[in-house]
């Protein structure tokens, strides 16, 4: 008798939540959100994190020389948002694109006084402030803010490889004698370098300079982040 009458209580309790939870399960399913759980619902419908941008650390220091001869140190960017990059003007191969995906984030964010780039030469005996003058005005540069740097080999080349490990290194078997990673670095106004998360919630750390998504992606990444 009292196992019929706990039988009856179960049942009842599976017909009430039944009532209650399948049409909700329904529409779960019919909007696609039947999987996600509190770190997939960070998921945004075209795949990318829609969370807040990670902070990887603070960017390492730098004092170099640009372009038109003067000092410029990572103090000169405090309190703007910058995107790095590391690259040499005898370039034969991905430099060329680099420079192109610079330009069109140039383009976006022009007149913006707090926003700027720089750009570290790894060949810094052909270098010189002067070539690398030549080398902005061939690219069609208008920002004072995009500083082409140059200076000591070592201090680069630790800067490149130790301080934000973007590989950079002499190569004579390679055409023009570098190779050098194709990603931007992008750093905040207090001097931290931040990133998005790939489609698994990961920090991706830097952006693909040769990629038009890339270059997509960080634009929108720099446009939150001088919001901040």
């Amino acid at each position: 008798m009292f196992k019929n009458k706990t039988y009856i209580g179960i049942s009842f309790i599976i017909l009430i939540f039944g009532i209650y939870a399948i049409p909700k399960i329904v529409d779960r399913i019919k909007d696609g959100d039947v999987v996600k759980g509190t770190r997939l619902d960070n998921v945004s419908k075209d795949g990318e994190m829609s969370s807040v941008l990670e902070t990887i650390g603070p960017a390492p220091k730098f004092n170099l020389t640009n372009q038109e001869n003067s000092k410029i140190s990572n103090e000169d960017y405090k309190g703007k948002v910058y995107v790095l990059e590391f690259f040499f003007t005898r370039c034969p191969s991905i430099c060329p694109k680099m420079n192109m995906s610079m330009l069109e984030i140039e383009k976006k964010f022009f007149g913006n006084p707090n926003f700027g780039i720089v750009s570290i030469t790894i060949d810094p005996e052909n270098d010189t402030p002067e070539v690398l003058k030549k080398h902005a005005e061939m690219l069609g540069v208008k920002s004072s803010s995009w500083n082409f740097l140059t200076g000591d080999k070592s201090t680069i080349y630790d800067l490149s490889n130790k301080g934000f490990n973007l590989y950079a290194g002499e190569n004579a078997k390679v055409n023009g004698g570098f190779e050098h990673s194709g990603l931007f670095a992008l750093v905040d106004k207090k001097g931290n370098i931040r990133c998005r998360h790939d489609e698994f919630g990961n920090p991706i750390l830097y952006y693909d300079g040769l990629d038009k998504k890339g270059v997509r992606d960080i634009q929108k990444d720099i446009t939150i982040l001088l919001a901040e």
